[in-house]
């Protein structure tokens, strides 16, 4: 069950409409690393997770997620201002303009509509958690480059925040990735035989002299 309150995480305001730069940031509406991807990987995800702890963390995560994309399309709204002017707005959003009378899409910064193909589960709590800790930094990179193409300040304060937001869910997610290398019996069966311990180095191989028979030398992953 979700109840929806009317207000934002962090105030959203612009100093003044900027419609091109509205385009970029449908990249954080729907794109590969925004919002609406993570929000959907971390709801799908939980659905198979046994640990209540971790499960609510997903959800929790999640649902912020949502609170994101809402704060990103309110200021696609502002920078968009409330007069349709396709002539001023580029490709990505110029459908903003001329079809949806300005409602953000959920479409990247090119204009292409977010898909379901950008969400990664497993099944497998591990690798999901690391898919997790990925996109948030992969989302943060997003963000980094946005704030550095613009000077409004307004815009400026609520990227700042998003990237901090980013960060405390990366934080979160590694947390749960300790949490089940510590406790989880799955985590029993890995490296099982020296194999799993060894480094190939094989980046100082002399390929003259190389005989594709010999074992390449090695070492013990304690050196790292």
């Amino acid at each position: 069950m979700f109840k929806y309150e009317s207000r934002y995480l962090h105030p959203v305001k612009v100093d003044k409409p900027n419609p091109n730069y509205a385009t970029l940031l449908q990249e954080q509406l729907g794109g590969p690393q925004g919002e609406l991807k993570s929000a959907m990987q971390y709801f799908a995800q939980s659905f198979r997770i046994r640990d209540k702890e971790i499960r609510d963390l997903f959800l929790d995560i999640a649902t912020e997620e949502l609170c994101h994309l809402e704060m990103i399309a309110e200021l696609v709204n502002l920078l968009n201002g409330h007069k349709p002017c396709a002539q001023d707005a580029t490709i990505g959003n110029v459908e903003a303009h001329v079809l949806t009378g300005l409602t953000p899409m959920l479409a990247n910064a090119s204009g292409y509509l977010w898909t379901a193909a950008y969400v990664n589960e497993t099944g497998d709590l591990a690798a999901d958690i690391l898919s997790d800790i990925a996109s948030e930094q992969r989302a943060k990179v997003v963000y980094e480059n946005l704030y550095r193409q613009i000077d409004d300040q307004g815009v400026r304060e609520t990227i700042d925040f998003l990237l901090n937001r980013e960060e405390a869910h990366n934080t979160m997610f590694r947390q749960a990735f300790n949490k089940i290398q510590e406790s989880s019996r799955s985590q029993q069966n890995w490296g099982v035989t020296k194999d799993s311990l060894i480094y190939f180095d094989l980046s100082n191989l002399d390929g003259q002299n190389f005989d594709p028979n010999d074992i390449p030398p090695s070492f013990n992953l304690d050196k790292f």
